[in-house]
């Protein structure tokens, strides 16, 4: 049936094309929905999980692999750090079925900490990887990488970038069925990873490069299309964007295309230089492609010229487009622009919306809570990621740092150390505190630390879409487990002092921040509240305008997005407000509330 789909359900419905059998993750924009489709649409026999975090996902497809079975595991860029210690070893252990390793890259970025390339890490580990350039080629490709994996008894990195995952286009989706049984587990010292093994599998792995190079050379997928003296090389979604500013003129460029960045097709790419004048690279995130280049062509002793990002051609960060590219060739080879942006002069300035706290966030209501117990005191307060990042924004500002999942907690106990006259916070939503934060936690236990942890707990991985992990008792196969709850953890690791409050119990809140302010040691609060998205906290609420003094506390302390000013009165938006009633606890003359029925 042909069905108009995303890149990432594109790419997932290839997997379950291939017969894959298990499929684990860790969710993160622009991954995400390849997991998801994956549930949504596999038949009987394919297992998937949301893992605690990506280190365990890459181990337990790595286990199914070990068993025959062809397995998945997905993630967002950053998250290849955390899966990097099983990634780097398993390729030197092998595997039996068919292992990718799925990662979306984020040019930009646009919602990730890093503008991290995940082809560094397919030689960095040794792995091929498959860089697909569009949503059609990414469903063909993964099944093609699938059997690759499999006939080579080697994980490979599939990799693809933001405007590949998440842009559309029709695909011709087959009946999956059940995958075939995986033929078991059989017992054999291979498995196990020695020093000696270690030792002979770098060299096999080594011997195998140029060999895989040349498979790849002959790969349909790496090709040279044309014959002008311009060459220009690319790869992933930057061969759709070369494409397109090269349409209606391409009998003068000679187009290199690359499928496999890793390991690189060096016959192909001799073949294409020694047929061009000069070579522009054009590719995201890094120099990758223009490095492989140019140490063959020293290699070779090929003299042509070769721009990139290394010369400063090309942008070294953020995303390519039609329209950069364009202008590369108007400034490089003097060719007049062949796409013209579009002049939107009398169109009405588009109005800045920063990123914000939803109206009734919890998370507002925590983060006001522990400002307003802590005033007056030196205190700093660590970040993680997570919708609460924005509580680093005015007029909260209540994230002083941040720095990657799970850091928080221990930056908090490094500030510590060096700084005895601060009062260390901790904030952790509660998916990352099982992701990465119970670490850290254990950490500040054993080596006495002196910080207070808060725990976040909506009930739900809110950033990347309302996924489920081992708190709420719900898995991605839709059975219910057992709840992992968050205080019986601390409890075990520790902790003496563990409270849980309402967060929008604002009285109650601010008493038990400064209950844990006036202890020594490692103490924790879990502020406990469904997030927005998923249980509304009542109806709207409005302000009486008669008692309203226009003293704007409500809108100057809390930057609510429900709130404003108006002919000096605060209006709350009933079509924002959800009832949280925050806004009321805190309003000196009483002036809000809920509207009679």
């Amino acid at each position: 049936m042909n069905e108009l789909l995303m890149g990432n359900e594109a790419i997932a419905a290839g997997a379950l094309a291939a017969g894959v059998s298990l499929v684990a993750g860790y969710p993160g924009t622009p991954s995400t929905e390849v997991l998801e489709t994956v549930a949504k649409r596999k038949p009987d026999g394919v297992y998937v999980e949301w893992s605690v975090n990506e280190k365990a996902a890459m181990e337990v497809a790595a286990g199914a692999a070990y068993a025959g079975a062809r397995s998945l595991v997905t993630m967002k860029q950053v998250g290849l750090n955390v899966a990097s210690d099983p990634l780097m070893c398993v390729n030197y252990i092998g595997i039996k079925g068919g292992m990718v390793v799925f990662v979306a890259d984020d040019p930009g970025p646009i919602s990730s900490q890093t503008e991290q390339d995940t082809r560094h890490f397919g030689q960095y580990a040794k792995i091929p990887v498959f860089d697909a350039s569009s949503p059609e080629e990414a469903f063909e490709m993964i099944q093609e990488a699938f059997d690759f994996s499999e006939e080579h008894g080697t994980p490979v990195i599939f990799r693809a970038t933001t405007r590949v995952c998440h842009s559309c286009a029709s695909i011709d989706v087959p009946v999956f069925i059940s995958p075939a049984p995986a033929e078991g587990f059989v017992k054999d010292s291979r498995w196990v990873i020695f020093p000696r093994l270690s030792f002979e599998s770098k060299k096999r792995l080594e011997a195998r490069e140029p060999k895989l190079a040349e498979l790849f050379a002959a790969y349909k997928r790496n090709t040279v299309t044309g014959h002008g003296r311009i060459g220009i090389a690319c790869g992933g979604v930057s061969y759709a964007y070369v494409m397109e500013a090269i349409a209606g003129r391409e009998e003068e460029f000679t187009v290199f295309k690359v499928a496999t960045p890793y390991p690189f097709p060096t016959k192909l790419a001799a073949e294409f230089l020694d047929g061009v004048e000069t070579c522009l690279v054009i590719e995201e995130l890094d120099s990758v492609l223009e490095d492989a280049l140019t140490y063959m062509k020293g290699n070779l002793e090929i003299r042509k010229e070769i721009k990139g990002k290394r010369d400063g051609s090309v942008p070294c960060a953020g995303e390519l487009s039609a329209e950069i590219v364009d202008g590369i060739l108007e400034k490089l080879f003097g060719m007049p622009r062949r796409i013209q942006t579009p002049a939107f002069d009398d169109m009405p300035s588009i109005p800045v919306r920063p990123p914000v706290l939803c109206a009734g966030c919890p998370h507002r209501a925590s983060f006001y809570a522990v400002k307003k117990a802590m005033a007056g005191k030196k205190a700093v307060f660590c970040g993680d990621i997570g919708c609460y990042t924005l509580g680093n924004a005015a007029p909260l500002d209540m994230v002083d740092t941040c720095l990657c999942m799970g850091a928080g907690i221990t930056i908090a106990q490094g500030l510590n150390h060096a700084d005895k006259a601060s009062v260390n916070f901790a904030f952790v939503g509660d998916s990352t505190f099982f992701a990465s934060g119970i670490t850290g936690v254990v950490n500040a236990v054993y080596n006495q630390a002196d910080m207070i942890l808060i725990v976040l707990d909506n009930s739900t991985t809110a950033m990347t879409g309302h996924q489920p992990h081992p708190g709420i008792g719900r898995t991605m196969m839709g059975e219910v487990s057992a709840a992992v709850s968050i205080e019986n953890v601390l409890k075990g690791i520790g902790l003496e002092f563990v409270r849980t409050v309402d967060p929008l119990d604002y009285t109650k809140s601010v008493e038990v921040i400064k209950e844990a302010a006036a202890l020594k040691g490692v103490r924790a609060v879990i502020f406990k509240s469904p997030c927005i998205a998923i249980v509304k906290s009542g109806a709207p609420l409005a302000v009486d305008s008669a008692k309203c003094v226009g003293c704007a506390k409500c809108i100057r302390e809390l930057g609510c997005p429900a709130l404003s000013f108006s002919e000096k009165k605060a209006v709350i938006d009933e079509t924002l407000c959800n009832g949280c009633g925050l806004c009321a606890k805190i309003c000196p003359t009483g002036c809000i509330g809920r509207e009679e029925a």
